[in-house]
């Protein structure tokens, strides 16, 4: 079953079980993807669904940082709620070790040698990665190893 099709009967479930929360988060994801589908003009592929799901997580992050510092710990409670609906979502995240691995593999591919090669590195590693680590890490690990 594609992801699309398992948010879909989550939001199915949701709406039954009248929780509010999943199912306000739900139809905020698959409004983002039906919107993405309308602007390309085709449907979604998984890694497409992926990005859009760490789209929305990141929004919530955001969201997190400002509530903190409005003192607002309602809105942050509720946004690590959608996180965790949301992550749900996603493929098995990549460990530190299995991480640092692909990008010492790339680096290797690539023939990386400075941090001048950190675009090239990137252009081959991210679609490897899509939605099973974050970019901000991997750029960081990435930045490590070559500098």
């Amino acid at each position: 079953m594609t992801t699309k099709l398992q948010i879909e009967a989550a939001l199915k479930d949701a709406l039954r079980a009248k929780d509010e929360v999943r199912k306000r988060t739900i139809r905020l994801v698959l409004s983002a993807i039906k919107l993405s589908e309308v602007e390309n003009g085709a449907a979604m592929d998984e890694a497409g669904i992926n990005s859009v799901l760490l789209k929305e997580i990141k929004s919530r992050r955001d969201t997190i940082v400002d509530a903190e510092r409005a003192n607002r710990h309602d809105l942050v409670t509720e946004a690590l709620e959608e996180i965790a609906i949301l992550e749900s979502y996603l493929p098995q995240m990549l460990s530190s070790a299995e991480l640092e691995s692909m990008v010492r593999a790339t680096i290797i591919e690539v023939g990386a040698d400075s941090p001048r090669a950190i675009g090239q590195v990137m252009k081959i590693l991210i679609p490897k990665i899509q939605g099973r680590a974050d970019g901000s890490q991997v750029n960081q690990i990435v930045r490590k190893i070559l500098t």
